[in-house]
């Protein structure tokens, strides 16, 4: 073993990983992922700002919206120090302590922003399904509840194994496998026993996002059911394209988890930049695309945003 990684195993330094192999290209690619970051912290403050101010807004589906935001706020704002200080050369070390805090974040983000999609399926099915009740199932205190109860248990369903990640022994080479923290990669590191952690994560896995999704796809179900139960064409399009932009922030979240799963399990013979890009998609793709979802498809977003920027009529 070399001098360099001997020193590296004796510290509690860990090194970020950009693209494997393309270092004279990080100039080139920090352009992008600055543009992109950019791009999430407007969108979503837009989108906030928006719901903030517009009265007509103020109702329970675009409180969710409000918390989806705001987690995608986070989840740039957690990431963006790591991974533009790789690609612009500022530094590729990261201490013990701020890598597991950025592991508890980008996990415990990623739990809540599931949480919510399953709150706003709940919301879109008892918008669709029972119209009627949907101001007295869905009162201010009860959106209160739901948005704590999801903030509650991302917060504190991943503190044990968080916790334990604090006591671990790390005798490998101290290199991650992207320009942020997970948990799956510093159990990778790690010399002590790490059973607990890996069943617990599986678990808390199938308990949290397994299950939120399979929650979601129940609602849409009930939801396919009803709006085919109506007998004008027009309705039935009118009630299925108020869940388009849930559908699509669904689709947002999903897909990159799955995908960084698959290259985790299935690509071990693939390039490790494949790793990092998939990683980066699942920091970075909801996050950017959700403000623009919704801010095309939720007809009063986008008048409000049309009132912003067309030009003044004189």
């Amino acid at each position: 073993m070399s001098a360099s990684s001997a020193s590296i195993i004796n510290t509690s330094v860990f090194i970020l990983t950009g693209f494997p192999g393309l270092d004279q290209y990080y100039p080139w690619f920090s352009i992008p992922f600055s543009s992109i970051y950019a791009m999430v912290f407007l969108g979503n403050c837009l989108v906030l700002h928006v719901i903030r101010t517009e009265r007509s807004l103020h109702e329970p589906m675009f409180y969710f919206l409000a918390m989806l935001a705001l987690t995608d706020l986070c989840m740039g704002l957690s990431t963006v120090h790591t991974v533009l200080g790789v690609l612009w050369g500022l530094s590729q070390e990261i201490g013990l302590d701020a890598c597991i805090s950025q592991t508890y974040f980008v996990h415990g983000l990623s739990c809540t922003e599931s949480g919510v999609l399953l709150a706003m399926a709940f919301d879109r099915f008892i918008a669709i399904c029972n119209p009627l009740r949907y101001t007295s199932i869905l009162t201010n205190n009860r959106v209160i509840h739901v948005m704590v109860v999801i903030l509650m248990r991302s917060a504190l369903s991943i503190l044990p194994v968080i916790i334990r990640l604090k006591f671990f022994h790390y005798c490998h080479p101290h290199i991650l496998s992207h320009s942020f923290c997970l948990h799956q990669d510093l159990l990778r590191l790690a010399c002590s026993d790490i059973r607990f952690n890996s069943f617990y994560a599986l678990a808390l896995v199938i308990c949290t996002l397994l299950l939120d999704a399979v929650l979601i796809l129940i609602s849409y179900v009930f939801i396919l059911h009803t709006v085919l139960a109506i007998a004008s064409r027009e309705e039935r399009l009118k009630s299925l394209q108020t869940c388009v932009s849930h559908i699509c922030a669904v689709l947002v979240f999903y897909i990159p988890i799955i995908g960084l799963t698959m290259v985790h399990r299935f690509g071990k013979h693939l390039s490790p930049s494949v790793h990092v890009l998939m990683g980066n998609i699942y920091i970075l793709f909801p996050p950017l695309m959700n403000p623009i979802i919704y801010s095309v498809k939720t007809q009063q977003i986008q008048s409000r945003m049309k009132k912003w920027f067309s030009p003044k009529m004189k």
